[in-house]
């Protein structure tokens, strides 16, 4: 969801996995002239239609095919101190578990979520281009938010549900704990 803390956990896990690289939906975005408007006048920035997915899907796949390379190319160092430790990719956003050919591919899914007041209070707090015209939150973000969740429960079972209000800490050795058991069995 928009504001749970998506980006600063991702940030946090990158800073203390070795050899691992953040892919984030925020940087996916069309541009606003591309951007669908509804009935109400407001843009349509919270559908997967605003996104060129497409791109999103290449750094993966480019990730996929030669991680190292990826993240050379993207200036995070790979030192051969670090040879043995296993590449992480960490894809963050607010629609990649709606986004079927993406959602397939992760090993882990965390779903980051916080109350309806603390999510329009951070949202209100942030400063965003294009700015978000008066009602925005109420009549488009926190609808297409109810909307976009129900079908990614419909479509995705076996998402970890965190409580995006506990201290980033909490949230960082409870995803932690998760990654560094799934890597000990891939190394296995």
């Amino acid at each position: 969801m928009t504001n749970g803390g998506k980006t600063t956990l991702s940030k946090h896990l990158q800073d203390v996995l070795p050899k691992s690289c953040v892919i984030s939906q925020d940087n996916f975005f069309k541009d606003e002239s591309m951007v669908a408007v509804d009935i109400n006048g407001f843009k349509q920035f919270d559908a997967l239609d605003a996104l060129h997915m497409d791109r999103m899907m290449s750094d993966v796949d480019s990730w996929q095919n030669d991680p190292e390379s990826f993240m050379t190319s993207r200036g995070l160092t790979v030192t051969s101190a670090t040879s043995q430790q296993p590449n992480v990719l960490i894809v963050e956003g607010f629609l990649i578990f709606n986004h079927g050919p993406l959602n397939i591919l992760f090993d882990k899914r965390f779903f980051l979520q916080i109350p309806y007041e603390t999510c329009k209070q951070r949202r209100s707090s942030r400063v965003y281009v294009p700015p978000d015209p008066p009602d925005y939150f109420d009549g488009h973000v926190w609808p297409m938010y109810l909307k976009n969740r129900k079908e990614m429960e419909e479509a995705v079972n076996d998402i970890v549900f965190l409580d995006g209000t506990q201290k980033q800490e909490v949230l960082l050795s409870s995803v932690l704990a998760d990654i560094q058991e799934i890597l000990m069995v891939t190394q296995s």
